[in-house]
């Protein structure tokens, strides 16, 4: 056999062996991070795969996220050295990832069925890199959908009378099932302060963008009224401000004046379903960075 056979033999168990991880770090602007990093990483061994990097210049705030691959690796013993060798000079606020790790995913839903559906054909897919567990819902019309895909699936009533009761129920199940993160797949309720600090930056909510300008039980039909031109969705992260939390995503679309009020719907559904399956993407791959209610998104 040929010494390019043998080569590549090596070479093919030796990325199979390979781990990789996520460093993500923010700090105040200084000279010498970029080099003080990359120089780290090649001290122990590590290949950098992706590298990128924002200043904020109003904040004089630096962001960096990396992917770096490493052959015999203890992730407690890097955190150890990073943190020692590197992120105490430079006084950074940093996290380290996985890639491989596939975090925990809860859905909330009530009777809207549009956004559940799409996150559920992807996940069967494996598009999205994570486990679900759980679906959890005030109402019992998606029961099937779930008991279709095989996802177990907890009806919570909430009344304003038994709302603290329910978000205490929820958090169990959220606890038992060792959750990550949340989806508000369309989830008509509003989470209470308590719950929101449990899971910081962590619950990821989808609305369409005529809020605030038409709230309500039908924005689509008071914009029809209206003749709006173009209609949108944004995907952001639930803060106590009601739909003012960091946003993730978003994306609009042209609207003709021959669409009905349905076509409006349809459209509007659409964009809900694209913009949340991104976020839940970029949360999933750890690409979000938050900071001071505003994200940096490494894509």
């Amino acid at each position: 056999m040929t010494h390019s056979f043998y080569t590549n033999l090596v070479c093919l168990f030796k990325c199979k062996d390979m781990k990789k991880i996520i460093i993500q770090i923010h700090c105040k602007d200084q000279s010498g991070i970029i080099a003080s990093v990359t120089n780290f990483i090649a001290k122990h061994n590590g290949n950098i795969v992706y590298i990128d990097q924002h200043v904020d210049r109003e904040q004089d705030i630096f962001f960096m996220r990396t992917e770096t691959e490493f052959g015999i690796f203890s992730m407690e013993d890097f955190k150890s050295k990073f943190k020692n060798e590197l992120a105490n000079t430079f006084e950074m606020k940093w996290r380290i990832y996985n890639a491989e790790d596939k975090p925990n995913m809860a859905i909330f839903v009530s009777k809207y069925d549009h956004c559940l559906y799409d996150i559920l054909g992807r996940y069967r897919s494996g598009e999205l890199h994570c486990e679900l567990p759980l679906i959890i819902s005030n109402h019992l019309d998606l029961k099937t959908t779930a008991d279709y895909f095989n996802i177990p699936f907890y009806h919570i009533p909430v009344t304003k009378d038994t709302k603290e009761e329910a978000e205490s129920k929820q958090l169990q199940l959220l606890e038992k099932y060792n959750i990550d993160f949340i989806v508000l797949a369309r989830y008509m309720q509003i989470i209470s302060s308590k719950f929101i600090d449990r899971f910081k930056d962590k619950i990821i909510n989808i609305h369409h963008s005529f809020l605030p300008a038409f709230a309500g039980a039908k924005p689509y039909h008071s914009a029809f009224k209206r003749g709006v031109k173009i209609i949108g969705a944004t995907s952001h992260y639930i803060t106590e401000e009601l739909d003012a939390g960091p946003i993730i995503e978003q994306d609009v679309a042209l609207v003709s004046h021959t669409y009905s009020i349905k076509d409006l719907i349809t459209k509007g559904r659409d964009l809900e379903k694209i913009v949340l399956a991104t976020a839940i993407k970029h949360h999933i791959n750890r690409k979000v960075m938050v900071y001071n209610n505003k994200t940096i998104i490494f894509y």
